[in-house]
This record gives C-alpha cells, sequence and structure tokens, in this order.
C-alpha cells in the first residue's frame, strides 16, 4: 500500500471534526424563581448541545450547588432554593471544562468510553484518554 492510499484509508476512518471557534456554544441556562425552587428551563437543550447524560449533567449540578433536583417530563430541571442565572452557568461551565472538553487539546469532540474496565473520556479529535473524576 502506498502513501496516498493510506492517507485516503486514514482520512476516511477519521471522526468528522468541524474547525472554528463558534461551532460549539452552550446555551445561557435559563432560569426562573418558583416559590422556594429554581427551574431551569432549558436544560434539555443544554444536555443535547453538550452531547452528554443528562442524570450525569443533573448529579455534576447538584452537587456544584449543593442541593436536590429533579428532571420534569418537558425537559427542565427543578433544584431546590433559589440560586441565580449567574450561578448555575458557572456551575455548567465547571462540567463543561471536566467533562466536555479535552484536556489536551480543547477540543468538545469528546465521549465516554470504556477501557479495561474504566469509564473514561476519549477525544475524537485528538485521541486523548482522561480519566473521569467521581461524582
Amino acid at each position: 500500500m502506498d502513501y496516498d492510499e493510506q492517507l485516503d484509508r486514514a482520512l476516511s476512518e477519521a471522526p468528522d471534526v468541524n474547525e472554528g471557534s463558534d461551532r460549539f456554544s452552550v446555551p445561557d441556562p435559563v432560569v426562573r424563581q418558583e416559590g422556594n425552587a429554581t427551574v431551569y428551563e432549558n436544560f434539555a437543550e443544554t444536555y443535547d448541545r453538550l452531547a452528554c447524560d443528562a442524570d450525569h449533567l443533573q448529579k455534576f449540578l447538584q452537587s456544584e450547588l449543593g442541593t436536590s433536583a429533579q428532571i420534569d417530563d418537558k425537559g427542565r430541571i427543578r433544584f431546590t432554593g433559589e440560586f441565580k442565572q449567574r450561578r448555575v452557568a458557572e456551575a455548567l461551565d465547571e462540567y463543561v471544562d471536566e467533562f466536555v472538553r479535552c484536556s489536551e487539546c480543547e477540543s468538545p469532540d469528546t465521549k465516554f468510553v470504556t477501557e479495561q474496565g474504566a469509564t473514561v473520556m476519549k477525544c475524537e479529535a485528538c485521541g486523548a484518554l482522561s480519566a473521569i473524576p467521581d461524582l
């Protein structure tokens, strides 16, 4: 197999990764107070955009905000207590830094995989494997 054939084969097997800084943006959380609870209205849009598991994101936000939360049937999450939009946005940024962006190349093209019995984050852009902190 010559160089051109090997290059074509490698490119055909590589994942599609779009370039550009504006291709990945985290939606700003839309929160509102409802009695002594805070409702995160666009939670479903957020976990869809981040391509993450809703339960995993919920557990992280609960831990980060120090409260309990429930996901309703409309894709919203309800936190016990009052939280400002800025505080929820900061917690969301922490999640993106820890569980979405690659620690090596900063790409958001990552996914959780099981390697040798352990769940790790694998970057589809550079191939780096990162340990996932426990929640």
